[in-house]
């Protein structure tokens, strides 16, 4: 929860790619509470039992979340959806203004790998947003994991995580203070 608090203030993308990560761990304890806090949540020894309450509280109304959703063996939470949502809102305002050159520059670097990403998956309904931070997601998967990446991959990553970098300080920029398109 603090790491998640902390990355949706400072790094929109990170937050999103952390909540997918927490997903993920919560269907890998089959969203079993008691065997989380177990197996899990007891690692946090140094943190005060209020800290420790609040983390408890907070994973289990990530759990709650998830099964009112119906998320429980795949797909994303709504906060996770309203997140790139927002990012696709902001991005189609950053490609219209005439202000931001560097991250229109950024999103035609990533534009090819974007369209080799959807060739690839063939899933061209979802949006591009979300063709990236799956492909990203599945990437930090795969480093978890001490598999090998591409050199390939690696600059398709690099390129990806550029123009999604931008995006996510302009994000942070619009929060603080909202962006004269």
């Amino acid at each position: 929860m603090f790491v998640a608090q902390h990355l949706r203030e400072e790094n929109i993308a990170e937050y999103l790619l952390y909540m997918w990560q927490v997903e993920d761990l919560l269907r890998a304890f089959h969203l079993d509470f008691d065997t989380l806090d177990t197996k899990y949540l007891s690692r946090f020894k140094d943190l005060s039992p209020e800290k420790r309450d609040e983390l408890r509280r907070w994973y289990g109304n990530i759990i709650d979340m998830m099964r009112s959703e119906g998320v429980t063996e795949q797909g994303h939470l709504q906060i996770c959806k309203n997140v790139i949502s927002n990012l696709d809102d902001l991005h189609a305002q950053l490609m219209k203004s005439t202000k931001f050159p560097y991250y229109q520059a950024a999103y035609n670097q990533a534009l090819p790998v974007i369209v080799a990403l959807r060739a690839r998956n063939g899933n061209h309904e979802e949006s591009e947003l979300d063709t990236c931070f799956n492909f990203m997601y599945g990437i930090m998967l795969l480093r978890l994991q001490q598999k090998p990446v591409s050199e390939e991959t690696a600059k398709a990553l690099q390129t990806l995580t550029t123009w999604i970098g931008t995006l996510s300080d302009y994000y942070k920029q619009d929060k603080q203070e909202p962006i004269e398109f």
